[in-house]
């Protein structure tokens, strides 16, 4: 379906500025979603790990010259150059450090080095929890089957992920993300400053308007890390066509998990870690339109609608009947720099959709096809999983849960 943007009066156009600021931040959210597939791909193939140096032991880090090597042989780095220039380039932009912070620069050596995200070090700059605002609205649009992203065309332009200002700012008061349309306004603003959104022309600021915006940032797609060499390439490069956020296994083993759980030809599981802290607590700012919680800052997001992992449904008199084959425990999960680690879906009862294997869900023994029974000692059977994670998301850093599984028989 086409739709003609309208200018009105009083939209002025964007500032050179301005565009320019739109484009500094769209480059630094690439390099942070590149940095963050990076840091999965190298949990997943066992590169980041614990290591022991002179009587000390380091949690998750790696070592430079070894992924160097690995840049070379996945592909990522035609030579040593070009990969000790990438990863200098993630140390410019606070994604990795020395772990004892006594390089600045990144060499090619045995020294140890570390993803922030690993250690609770990464920044949550205000840039930052824009960012993490604008990647969680968007997560949420196209979860839905009517969503208001399109393609749509504009003088024989065709574009990926599009809606008009007004459809945008009604879809934001509908969903309670903001209290009225002017918040709305100045939310879509704040994401078209940080290069999130963007005026299919790159003409207008954001308005409630018939005016034609997409999503700038592609969040599906996979990016290669020499892209970031590039700093005048992310429009290209974000009409890419969509692809997998997080990586299929290249070489599936049984050994080796990932943080999606993917098998060969089987579907994505989305794996996402609600957060504990509103953007307002996070950077003391008491603007309205940042009062709703994000996502985990990179949710390794697939296709929309994940098949449940459940084999069939089970009702909460099922559940709860005497006799029936399941036991309940309780888990106490402290969450870090990112969240918890874990994906609750479905209702009445919730259920664990997905796990990341290395976070701390995991590693308080949370398991998927678990069902959610009470939340920091709250009776959650009769609710849905948007009332849930709200509850975990609006809760205190140390989440205790009470779940249900399938006994071993």
């Amino acid at each position: 379906m086409g739709s003609i943007s309208h200018r009105q009066p009083g939209m002025e156009s964007l500032s050179s500025s301005l565009k320019k600021k739109a484009t500094e931040q769209h480059y630094r959210a690439e390099v942070m979603i590149a940095g963050e597939q990076l840091r999965l791909r190298l949990h997943d193939g066992k590169l980041i790990k614990d290591r022991r140096f002179h009587l000390r032991t380091y949690p998750n880090c790696f070592v430079a010259k070894e992924l160097t090597d690995w840049l070379i042989d996945h592909k990522e780095a035609p030579d040593r150059e070009t990969g000790i220039r990438l990863m200098q380039k993630l140390m410019d932009h606070y994604i990795i450090h020395h772990v004892c912070d006594e390089h600045s620069d990144y060499k090619d050596a045995k020294l140890l080095y570390r993803f922030r995200k690993d250690d609770g070090t990464f920044p949550l700059s205000k840039d930052v929890k824009v960012f993490m605002r604008g990647q969680s609205l968007y997560e949420k649009l196209v979860s839905v089957e009517e969503s208001i992203l399109k393609v749509r065309e504009e003088n024989s332009v065709k574009y990926q992920r599009t809606f008009l200002g007004c459809e945008m700012v009604d879809w934001l008061v509908q969903e309670g993300e903001v209290e009225n349309r002017q918040e709305a306004v100045e939310l879509g603003q704040a994401l078209l400053e940080h290069g999130i959104i963007q005026h299919v022309s790159n003409r207008h600021h954001f308005f409630d308007s018939d005016i034609l915006y997409h999503f700038w940032i592609n969040f599906r797609r996979r990016r290669r890390l020499t892209e970031l060499l590039n700093e005048n390439s992310s429009r290209a490069l974000s009409e890419s066509p969509d692809s997998p956020f997080c990586l299929r296994k290249l070489n599936p083993d049984p050994g080796n998990t990932s943080f999606l759980s993917v098998q060969t030809n089987k579907e994505i599981k989305i794996v996402s870690a609600v957060r504990r802290s509103s953007i307002t607590s996070l950077s003391g700012n008491s603007n309205p339109y940042f009062s709703a919680a994000p996502t985990l800052v990179f949710p390794p997001v697939a296709e929309c609608n994940p098949k449940s992992v459940l084999k069939r449904p089970v009702t909460n008199e099922e559940l709860l009947s005497p006799g029936a084959p399941y036991v309940k425990k309780t888990l106490t999960i402290v969450g870090d720099a990112v969240g918890w680690g874990f994906v609750v879906r479905g209702g009445r009862p919730c259920h664990i959709q997905a796990v990341d294997p290395g976070g701390p869900a995991a590693a308080a023994g949370m398991k998927v096809c678990q069902f959610v029974f009470s939340v920091n000692g709250a009776c959650v059977l009769h609710l849905d999983y948007q009332t849930i994670s709200s509850l975990i998301m609006t809760g205190p850093r140390t989440l205790v849960m009470e779940v249900m599984e399938a006994s071993d028989e």
